[in-house]
């Protein structure tokens, strides 16, 4: 009679794993232990920028010059009217001799003709000085006074008509200079009288609203500053 049967696996005795496969399994167990705090800290870095507030988006915004300002400074200096006077200049230098008891003269007189320009410095207007309504197309502006710019004799018609200079009087070479003087400011007083700065101001008003025509305005309203008023 045979004996029982034997479990063929029976002998094969547990033995504890040696220190070598101890080893190897600690080193697994580290390897998948960084792995997986790398793909961790991986995806944190990945997840962070999303969960950071967007940095705020910075805009520049362009205000741009009105043409219409740009346009009108561009004429800088808008002479509008010239004038032309003529004046009669009588000038004497007397002078004492022997003791004061003679007057000795020495006399001229100069036939001075002139022109004096007259105009609007438009580089004094600033940007509150012009408004244009893009809805109704009215533009409004405020203008510097007319002003003389130039006051100047005409060589080629000035000239000294008479020069008489007494025996005993000493000719005064500054004579004529002054004459010339006195016949420049004449000039252009005379020039200021009448309507001359009214007829200025309608020659300008002209030209500056064709110009703003060109530009898109349908109706140009135009005011004045005072004579001396301030602006840029």
């Amino acid at each position: 009679m045979e004996g029982p049967l034997q479990d063929p696996y029976a002998s094969v005795a547990a033995h504890a794993p040696g220190p070598r496969a101890q080893a190897g399994r600690a080193a697994r167990i580290a390897l998948l232990a960084v792995a997986l705090l790398a793909s961790v800290g991986f995806g944190a870095l990945v997840v962070a920028p999303r969960l950071r507030a967007p940095a705020p988006a910075s805009t520049i915004v362009a205000r741009p010059t009105p043409a219409l300002l740009v346009a009108i400074r561009d004429l800088s200096r808008l002479e509008t009217t010239e004038v032309h006077v003529e004046k009669v200049v009588d000038l004497a230098d007397r002078q004492s001799r022997l003791f004061g008891l003679v007057q000795a003269t020495d006399a001229l007189l100069l036939v001075a003709v002139g022109h004096v320009t007259i105009g609007v410095d438009l580089a004094r207007i600033g940007e509150g000085d012009i408004a244009m309504d893009p809805e109704t197309g009215v533009a409004r502006m405020t203008l510097p006074a007319p002003e003389v710019f130039s006051t100047r004799l005409d060589e080629d018609e000035t000239y000294v008509y008479t020069r008489k200079t007494s025996l005993l009087a000493r000719r005064n070479e500054q004579l004529e200079s002054r004459a010339r003087k006195e016949a420049t400011e004449a000039i252009e007083k005379a020039a200021l009288e009448g309507n001359v700065m009214a007829r200025a101001k309608a020659q300008a008003e002209r030209q500056i609203t064709a110009l703003a025509t060109q530009l898109g305005a349908k109706r140009v309203e135009i005011r004045w500053r005072e004579v001396g008023g301030g602006g840029d």
